[in-house]
């Protein structure tokens, strides 16, 4: 689509430095267009505050503030913790957030008739992809623009530099200025001195972490914690019946408390670079542990070895923004019928910086304590052990005896 023909454009619309500084820019760029802000409310809490003000004062003709978190919670962050995905440790936190926010965006672009749906996402990023890939989904006729492939800025700096000669006040300094991105699921760190891994990140400098502290400020008392699951989904906590959201609220409120779910990695992006953040994912690094110990005694081994391929191929999806497609459709029928009997519960002891399994029960346990017990038993005859190994030894047994016979090799 030409420039002269976009005449409205929905912005996602964070209030950060980016996207700040986006819609003057828009305005400037594509012929004094309509800029309609959207904020996908997933979990960033107080960072929302004032925004409807500050949008409209830098040119937005409207903001859409919209309640994601149960969405988020129960149709995205719940499939991947059934799936048990990852990708390279890392818990998906931003990945996962993206689709779900582009998927409201298209929503509003087609309701107000926007010719166009802008991001802020850099040309280094992940993000470009995982938001672009969602909206040729569900908006695919509407053009995106990226501003951060299109314009003269080049850095954080020179965004600063914009912002202070519009008169857009920022929440951040060239000090501090930290790349960071908070949901209800995670809290990401990059950039500064993050950027080279052979600097340790500041755990202890006041304002670093967020959701929590490090392990050596966490109490010296363990926490423990029972969490219940319904079909691979949590449902309770120490017996209380709680929402999806305030699921998470309550387990990073304890995993934070200590210092649990920080994680510092070198990964390897999807655009080929490797980069280095950290993370605080508190309630999720206790959900995903909880989640596993179920999954030991209600998961059969092949089922279990099975799901583990899955599991990297599901997270690879995820991270790479494939979301809305018809493998990552595939692999839920495949993931949710696991499922089915991972109900049970799950106690935990948070104890600086570490999730020890202390039990784990379910109605539907393949574990047998009087079968697995080195006591007497009835079940399992011990004689029967010799056939077996025998049969399963054979090809070695039987290669030991011919290769004698070889020619040298």
């Amino acid at each position: 689509m030409k420039k002269e023909n976009i005449k409205k454009v929905v912005l996602a619309y964070s209030g950060g430095l980016d996207t700040s500084i986006i819609i003057p820019w828009l305005k400037e760029n594509y012929n004094n267009c309509e800029v309609i802000a959207v904020s996908g409310d997933v979990g960033q809490g107080t960072e929302l505050d004032g925004l409807e003000e500050k949008a409209l004062k830098t040119g937005a003709s409207k903001l859409y503030v919209l309640d994601l978190k149960k969405d988020y919670v129960e149709n995205y962050i719940w499939p991947c913790l059934k799936a048990g995905a990852k990708y390279e440790e890392y818990l998906l936190g931003t990945s996962h957030a993206r689709p779900c926010i582009a998927k409201a965006l298209a929503e509003v672009a087609h309701k107000e008739g926007a010719d166009a749906i802008c991001h802020g996402c850099t040309g280094k990023g992940n993000d470009q992809v995982r938001f672009e890939l969602a909206l040729k989904a569900y908006a695919p006729d509407c053009a995106i623009i990226a501003p951060w492939r299109e314009w003269s800025i080049k850095s954080r700096d020179e965004e600063i530099d914009y912002a202070e000669a519009h008169h857009i006040p920022l929440k951040i300094n060239r000090e501090t200025n930290y790349s960071k991105d908070k949901n209800l699921w995670h809290l990401s760190h990059e950039g500064l001195d993050l950027e080279s891994p052979a600097n340790e990140p500041h755990y202890n400098q006041p304002g670093f972490l967020e959701l929590g502290v490090s392990p050596e400020m966490a109490s010296d008392q363990p926490t423990y914690v029972k969490i219940h699951f319904e079909k691979g989904v949590p449902t309770a906590i120490d017996g209380k019946a709680l929402d999806a959201v305030q699921i998470v609220e309550t387990l990073n409120k304890l995993g934070g408390e200590n210092g649990v779910g920080i994680l510092d990695i070198v990964e390897n992006r999807l655009v080929g670079m490797k980069s280095r953040g950290v993370y605080e994912t508190p309630g999720g690094s206790i959900l995903y542990k909880a989640h596993e110990a179920l999954e030991t005694i209600t998961l059969d081994k092949e089922t279990s070895h099975f799901k583990a391929i899955v599991a990297q191929k599901y997270g690879e999806l995820v991270y790479n923004g494939q979301w809305f497609t018809q493998l990552k459709e595939a692999l839920d029928g495949f993931v949710d019928s696991t499922q089915k009997t991972v109900t049970g519960d799950v106690t935990l002891k948070l104890y600086k910086g570490n999730i020890v399994l202390a039990g784990v029960t379910s109605p539907f346990t393949l574990y047998d304590e009087q079968t697995a017990s080195f006591g007497e038993d009835e079940d399992y005859n011990q004689a029967d052990a010799a056939g077996f190994i025998n049969l399963f030894g054979l090809s070695i047994k039987e290669r030991a005896k011919l290769s004698k016979n070889w020619p040298a090799l």
